[in-house]
């Protein structure tokens, strides 16, 4: 089987600010700021995208992702609040992971507001929970939730009128997202992206990294190209010799950090999930092989 040949990011060719060169608060369009926050890693790459949201002037914004309980942070975001003449209608988080996630019960107490996710246990027992189709309002800009599982189950992404959309983790400014199983789904991912590329939204405004606003639709299918390549390299991997995961991230993902080899893992695993699931392999036992 001859090796296939890995997609193009359109991203390669963008003038995208350099990694570690995002200002630590940037107007993004007339109702939307972000607010980097300071946890910079391998994983969560520039740092946590906070995003303030809503029409100054109209009273109410929401506050997007508060991610670490930092008061620094915190205090960059209250100035942003402050400057919009508004107060916080709620604290949204896209999904349960910490690096989101985790200021999000000490920053509705801070700002008298409630927070809002699609899971319960990020709520808490004095929030809402949303579903898909469900509509947040800070003053005059419907703010709607598009449910995008696979990157975890609870994911929702922000859909604002003006066009653009609040990925979170569901779509990154650099690399692609993890889909880490079990809470992982692969197949739900996949679906999550033709959805928003159905949408079509003019610009994403990602959970890490810089927007991407020079052309979303190459992006977003991109991702799926990315998917479909990992899943072609597995199973040529396996044409060569039976392995577990773990062998199989060390021979697809060779010139990657291997500080990054857990999480790849974890998304090979999916993806081994999802040839399962269509037939393709075996994984009964700790050896993967292709299906007879």
């Amino acid at each position: 089987m001859s090796p296939s040949a890995a997609p193009v990011d359109p991203r390669s060719a963008w003038d995208l600010p350099a990694f570690g060169e995002l200002p630590r608060v940037s107007r993004l369009d007339e109702v939307t700021t972000r607010v980097l926050a300071p946890n910079p890693s391998p994983m969560t790459l520039d740092g946590t995208n906070t995003y303030v949201v809503g029409r100054a002037g109209t009273g109410g914004v929401v506050v997007v992702d508060p991610g670490p309980d930092d008061p620094e942070h915190l205090a960059r975001v209250r100035q942003v609040v402050e400057q919009a003449d508004a107060s916080v209608v709620a604290i949204l988080v896209t999904h349960h992971h910490l690096d989101h996630a985790e200021a999000a019960q000490a920053w509705a107490q801070a700002f008298g507001s409630t927070v809002v996710a699609a899971a319960t246990q990020v709520a808490g027992p004095q929030g809402r929970t949303l579903a898909d189709g469900d509509v947040l309002d800070p003053g005059d800009l419907p703010l709607r939730l598009v449910a995008t599982p696979g990157h975890t189950r609870d994911h929702l992404a922000v859909r604002v009128p003006t066009g653009a959309m609040l990925t979170g983790d569901h779509v990154l400014g650099r690399g692609t997202s993890v889909v880490a199983h079990p809470d992982g789904d692969l197949a739900a991912y996949l679906t999550s992206l033709r959805r928003v590329l159905d949408l079509g939204p003019d610009r994403l405004f990602p959970g890490h990294g810089p927007a991407l606003s020079e052309d979303p639709t190459a992006v977003l299918r991109y991702y799926a190209e990315h998917r479909a390549f990992r899943r072609q390299q597995i199973l040529e991997a396996l044409a060569e010799a039976p392995t577990d995961p773990a062998g199989l991230v060390r021979r697809i993902y060779a010139d990657v950090d291997p500080r990054l080899w857990p999480a790849a893992e974890a998304s090979t695993r999916a993806a081994l999930h999802l040839l399962a699931d269509e037939g393709r392999i075996d994984l009964d036992g700790a050896t993967v092989r292709l299906a007879e």
